[in-house]
């Protein structure tokens, strides 16, 4: 059983219709009770990584999140400010983040880019997997997947970045440490790309 965790922010609906259509059980976790059932855990997420944090606790599921994640090992796949806040800080705020994962949350520099608009970064964008792992079956790296973002995510250690994409320079686009996976693109708005992506979590 997938927990697609509802905690006031993120795209619940959109993973739990690309679910449906797969036919993988899934639950809309929104206390405990619910994450306690899961075998899987989807952290969604967009806005700012402070709003993020605090929407969370204010939830009431964190420590039990962090019971599951880090204690039982369960899988957990973030997705963009999802994925944020699962480093140890963030440039965008004063709040910790999760840290499940080593690494600090930083602005993607303007400065390196030619063209304007800038940022956010908005829009499909190629992906390399910088790790052998069956995230990735099925997927057209070419192809990519959907950005809408200013942070991204720099990992303390490279064994922790999955896969990297380029937007003022490579920035890891996805990161993995054991049973902990995150993305910064949206597999929820990336066409089939997303649909294999979420398929090959629930597989794992």
């Amino acid at each position: 059983m997938i927990a697609i965790i509802d905690y006031g922010i993120g795209n619940i609906n959109a993973f739990s219709n690309i679910y449906k259509q797969l036919n993988v059980p899934f639950v809309i976790a929104k206390t405990s009770d619910d994450l306690r059932q899961a075998s899987k855990l989807i952290l969604p997420g967009v806005g700012a990584f402070d709003y993020a944090m605090q929407e969370l606790e204010n939830s009431g599921m964190r420590s039990v999140l962090d019971e599951l994640v880090l204690g039982r090992k369960i899988p957990v796949l973030g997705v963009c400010v999802g994925m944020q806040i699962m480093a140890t800080s963030s440039e965008e705020g004063v709040k910790p983040g999760l840290n499940w994962i080593d690494g600090v949350v930083r602005k993607i520099d303007a400065a390196r880019l030619l063209h304007k608009p800038t940022i956010p970064h908005m829009g499909w964008n190629q992906i390399s997997p910088k790790q052998d792992s069956g995230i990735f079956a099925g997927i057209d790296c070419e192809q990519g997947f959907y950005f809408l973002h200013s942070y991204y995510f720099s990992c303390a250690s490279d064994s922790d970045v999955l896969a990297v994409s380029e937007y003022a320079g490579e920035f890891p686009c996805a990161v993995h440490r054991e049973n902990i996976y995150g993305f910064q693109f949206h597999p929820e708005k990336s066409l089939t790309n997303g649909v294999f992506l979420l398929k090959n979590f629930a597989n794992i």
